[in-house]
């Protein structure tokens, strides 16, 4: 195994190998939704085949995605990852108005959610966690238990990642074996003892009902994808750390590639199990939305709820773990360019880890936590996301043409067919959603131009400086 040792340009630690990079990129992106969203997709598509081919399309999407940046990856594996590819491809304002959108609702708002996910779940066990039992003041002015455990956990998570790359790496391949193997464990007993007499005869009798095969099936996938991709979002996480990762030319492509590959296979054959188990009605009408739990009551009676309740603590833990060291470095990177607070560039001397940075997300996503905005906030920058994506990935062509002769140890599979193929299929998602869901659209564009004059002011306090 290789040694660890630490980034001559940054000072950063690489303490992170080829599993730990590929946990990374599991651990973000299975949270709370694979549990969850099916209800919400399932109601806008109303087939059980359109539910599973919108998760089909998902993965197609983000495969396609995630070994396109394994490109971008092994040429500039350096702290920010994407920050970066935005900034070298199209200039720093461009890499500034990703790193502010992330940083203002993208990460510390997922963060926030996750959390608060993990605390509602907690409720199950601890009856006294409830958004309903207050510690301080009443109302929408007063602060609950549900939040005040979420916070726990932000700060929690965030003095772990203090003490080190290496110690938030065994907490994220801690929980991230843990909650694949509570999502494997619903998918095999599924397979095994879940098909249903009810789920058969609703289901698979009517497998393709409301798909017309033309536009209109289009549209609905289209737009039932937001909930899909936000469960399968965050694979990009893994090259925030880039400095950090040890032979990065080979594993951060090897972790992008592996690392989705296993996510999107455990997604599809999760929904599988569910029109196993459930008729659509079912997975339409679950109570709060618990797919999973619902199908878990079928095949193991009343023990489902407190099962499924332990399986998304449990992954929304490793999810927040995840989040929270990875978005700490573009922020790092952001004050490396004179982008973002000074003090925010700095390292632990001892640690070698980003503190002021982990400290800054950490109270940005308190606030959010606090504030209870933060799930407004992620349905309203679906849009810019995908823009985010689809712009990272015209960096490709770009970096071709103007830095042909630069080294790249590993090229996007199938350049430049499958990367087109992603630009044109999250473009033709993003006008879906401009013309159906406007108002998951404009105040994410709104968001992400706000940066605009923020960025000139940074731009010119470090002319200044």
């Amino acid at each position: 195994m290789a040694t660890t040792g630490t980034d001559v340009e940054t000072g950063l630690v690489k303490g992170l190998g080829a599993m730990d990079a590929t946990t990374l990129v599991v651990g973000s992106m299975i949270g709370s939704g694979i549990f969850i969203v099916a209800a919400d997709i399932g109601r806008q598509v109303d087939s059980p085949g359109l539910l599973l081919m919108t998760w089909i399309a998902t993965a197609a999407l983000t495969l396609i995605a995630a070994l396109s940046y394994g490109e971008l990856a092994a040429m500039m594996p350096h702290a920010g990852g994407q920050y970066v590819y935005l900034r070298e491809s199209f200039g720093p304002m461009a890499g500034f108005l990703y790193g502010w959108t992330l940083f203002l609702v993208i990460q510390t708002g997922t963060i926030a959610a996750v959390a608060v996910a993990f605390a509602k779940f907690l409720g199950v066990f601890v009856p006294g966690v409830s958004a309903s039992n207050h510690l301080v003041g009443a109302g929408r002015l007063g602060l609950t238990t549900q939040p005040f455990v979420a916070i726990l956990v932000v700060i929690a998570l965030t003095a772990i990642n203090a003490r080190g790359i290496r110690t938030g790496a065994v907490v994220q391949n801690i929980f991230t074996f843990a909650k694949t193997a509570a999502l494997l464990g619903l998918v095999v007993l599924g397979f095994v003892i879940g098909r249903t007499p009810q789920a058969a005869a609703a289901n698979v009798m009517d497998f393709w009902r409301n798909a017309s095969w033309d536009f209109h099936t289009i549209r609905l996938v289209g737009v039932a994808m937001v909930g899909s991709l936000f469960s399968a979002d965050a694979w990009n996480n893994v090259t925030f750390t880039g400095a950090e990762v040890r032979d990065p030319r080979r594993n951060l492509p090897l972790a992008l590639g592996l690392g989705v590959a296993i996510v999107s296979a455990l997604y599809i054959a999760t929904n599988y199990v569910y029109l196993n188990v459930l008729p659509l009605a079912a997975i339409q009408n679950a109570p709060e939305d618990r797919v999973a739990t619902a199908a878990a009551a079928v095949m193991l009676g009343p023990v489902a709820v407190q099962l499924m309740a332990a399986a998304i603590m449990i992954s929304a833990f490793g999810c927040a773990n995840g989040l929270i060291l990875a978005g700490a470095r573009v922020y790092y990177a952001m004050a490396l360019d004179g982008l973002f607070f000074r003090k925010v560039s700095t390292l632990h001397p001892r640690t070698h880890a980003p503190v002021f940075s982990l400290a800054v997300q950490c109270v940005w996503a308190t606030l959010l936590t606090l504030s209870g905005s933060y799930s407004d906030l992620l349905d309203y920058v679906i849009f810019a996301v995908l823009l985010f994506y689809i712009l990272t990935i015209a960096g490709i062509f770009r970096l071709r043409r103007t830095r042909p002769d630069a080294e790249r140890p590993y090229r996007a599979l199938g350049y430049p067919v499958l990367p087109a193929a992603y630009m044109a299929a999250a473009g033709l998602i993003e006008i879906l959603l401009l013309l159906y869901k406007p108002s998951y659209t404009w105040p994410g564009l709104i968001i992400v131009l706000l940066g605009v004059p923020v960025y000139f002011v940074w731009r010119k306090k470090e002319v200044r400086a």
